[in-house]
């Protein structure tokens, strides 16, 4: 029993922070009607900008977030309104350029960082990166707790961004029917700029957050994407509701696959929960979510 919990409680702590890495990826899904193939890559930036303030500025990684945040969101501005915008005003005979040019921004973004900072493994160790304390005969993380904190404040954040502001509502409805938003006033290029830059500060905060407990380098981005498309899908495209519950459902899934099968096996694990749901819920839990 005591595994179980204890497996239970890890698939939990790790399914916040994917959720707040799939709600980055699925407002801009949502938003724009594309999917950011460069999602694990921008991250990957967040981590390196959150390892350079702490090496080099003796920043703790929390306070990190203050940097990380602003600067991806900055660097999504820049790709979505160069490099992502004009494509979309184009007609073409492939639809899907914008799609490919995510790909292609996140093969260039890897590369950068592989020049800048080689291809050695880097980690940020704090006094607290160990640290555990016991309930029962539970362990519990320390920095997966403030982790799982930081995630679920930024989770509620942006649920009082979208539904009680009016740039949030403006989001929605530009998600909702893109039409009928520009119809009422809604300036669509801005929303998908400023959707976008929001979408990579939230994705930068996860990368943020991971990094006292996680190791870092170039090629990191691309398991995160995977596991960013994965969650989006799980949670319906364009729902943020549904993305908090496929993120909890991949940490649960590769959590229990790992201690019931083996290590080896944690990412076979989403990835197979991640093909059921297109072969029998392929609205995901978006069926159930309208947020």
């Amino acid at each position: 029993m005591d595994v179980f919990l204890q497996t239970l409680v890890a698939g939990l702590l790790k399914g916040g922070l994917y959720g707040l890495i799939g709600m980055g990826m699925t407002l801009i899904m949502g938003v724009m009607g594309i999917i950011n193939l460069a999602h694990g890559q921008l991250m990957m930036v967040g981590m390196y900008v959150t390892f350079v303030a702490f090496h080099y500025l003796g920043i703790d990684p929390y306070l990190a977030l203050f940097i990380s945040m602003p600067t991806l969101f900055l660097l999504g501005v820049v790709i979505q309104k160069y490099l992502l915008n004009p494509l979309m005003e184009v007609d073409s005979i492939l639809p899907e350029n914008q799609v490919l040019m995510t790909v292609g921004i996140g093969m260039v973004l890897t590369e950068i960082a592989r020049f800048i900072f080689s291809s050695d493994y880097k980690s940020v160790r704090t006094s607290y990166s160990t640290s555990t304390f016991f309930l029962g005969e539970i362990s519990f993380s320390v920095p997966l707790i403030i982790a799982f904190v930081f995630a679920v404040a930024f989770t509620l954040a942006m649920f009082w961004f979208l539904i009680k502001t009016d740039l949030g509502r403006s989001i929605r409805a530009t998600a909702q029917d893109k039409d009928a938003a520009l119809l009422m006033g809604v300036n669509s290029k801005r929303i998908t700029i400023l959707t976008f830059g929001i979408g990579c500060a939230l994705v930068a905060a996860a990368g943020t957050l991971l990094m006292p407990v996680y190791y870092l380098f170039p090629d990191i981005g691309g398991p995160f994407t995977r596991k960013a498309f994965v969650i989006t899908i799980l949670g319906g495209l364009g729902s943020t509701v549904g993305a908090i519950f496929g993120g909890v459902t991949l940490g649960l899934a590769e959590s229990f696959g790992a201690t019931y099968i083996g290590m080896a096996f944690d990412d076979m694990i989403g990835l197979l929960i991640f093909i059921l749901v297109l072969l029998f819920l392929p609205g995901g839990f978006k069926r159930l979510t309208k947020v």
